[in-house]
């Protein structure tokens, strides 16, 4: 079997297959959320929602009530599905497991399964904060928006853009300083990179990293931002890559068994996690 450094990463599929911004079926629910996406994620609002959510000390929960709570909700930013987010995280999981069905990746196989848990901030239960701030593409904020960021024009109602402090290329930030050193616009990411950090999980820095930065399709799909990586994430472009394979190929009709898929996936919850996180 291949190694995960060595793993051929096809090219994306054409665009009206995945990704499809222009004509899918879902297009004006998409549209209104990124309307609104880059109308309000601001400098100002994501350091707000850093210091009410980044420490994670609100509520306990285990991941598995996590995962339940992905199931009553639905991604209005995705133009190529309406299924329960459950679905997709077990699509995921199992794609990767697939290509790698090693133990040595099963980190991985981890990761597939929660790097959208961070979206129950949006759940009626729990936080019930709107969509624009917890799913979506991410960004950065405090520097130039990249036009290819999707539906760019949508940055015209947003005030940042007019701020000479965060209208330039570099902005608030030099030349290479990395992605850990940038704010991005808030949401289910960096959330549950956050949950993983407080929590003391086990998992390596790779699926961490992966976590916190698989929605940055302007830099990991389109090559955005380049000036403000390090080499660090040069290092890690290839992983983001892979990743992004699973999150956006496996969206298919077809629903895993969950019940028969549990046993292997509560070990490996045990193994990375404690019984009960904080959020």
């Amino acid at each position: 079997m291949q190694a995960l450094t060595q793993a051929i990463v096809p090219p994306l599929e054409p665009k009206t297959e995945f990704r499809n911004y222009v004509n899918s079926p879902l297009q004006s629910k998409v549209s209104t959320f990124y309307f609104h996406n880059h109308k309000y994620q601001t400098l100002e609002s994501v350091m707000q929602k850093k210091e009410q959510f980044g420490k994670t000390n609100r509520i306990q929960m285990s991941i598995w009530d996590a995962i339940k709570k992905l199931d009553e909700i639905i991604d209005t930013s995705d133009p190529d599905t309406e299924l329960p987010q459950i679905v997709h995280a077990l699509q995921t999981s199992e794609s990767i497991r697939r290509e790698f069905p090693g133990e040595e990746y099963d980190w991985f196989h981890l990761v597939g399964l929660i790097h959208d848990l961070g979206k129950v901030l949006a759940h009626p239960d729990i936080y019930n904060e709107p969509q624009w701030c917890v799913v979506g593409d991410t960004f950065p904020v405090g520097c130039r928006h990249s036009d290819l960021v999707v539906f760019s024009e949508y940055f015209a109602e947003n005030p940042d853009l007019y701020n000479p402090l965060y209208n330039t290329e570099l902005g608030i930030y030099s030349q290479g300083c990395g992605f850990d050193n940038l704010h991005f616009s808030w949401g289910h990411d960096e959330y549950m990179y956050q949950v993983c950090k407080n929590n003391g999980s086990t998992l390596p820095d790779v699926g961490l990293y992966i976590i916190r930065y698989h929605s940055f399709y302007a830099w990991h799909q389109e090559g955005a931002y380049a000036h403000l990586a390090s080499q660090v994430d040069r290092d890690n472009l290839f992983y983001l890559k892979a990743f992004q394979k699973h999150d956006l190929y496996s969206k298919l009709p077809e629903i895993p068994d969950l019940d028969k898929l549990l046993p292997y996936y509560k070990k490996l919850v045990e193994k990375y996690f404690p019984a009960v996180l904080s959020w």
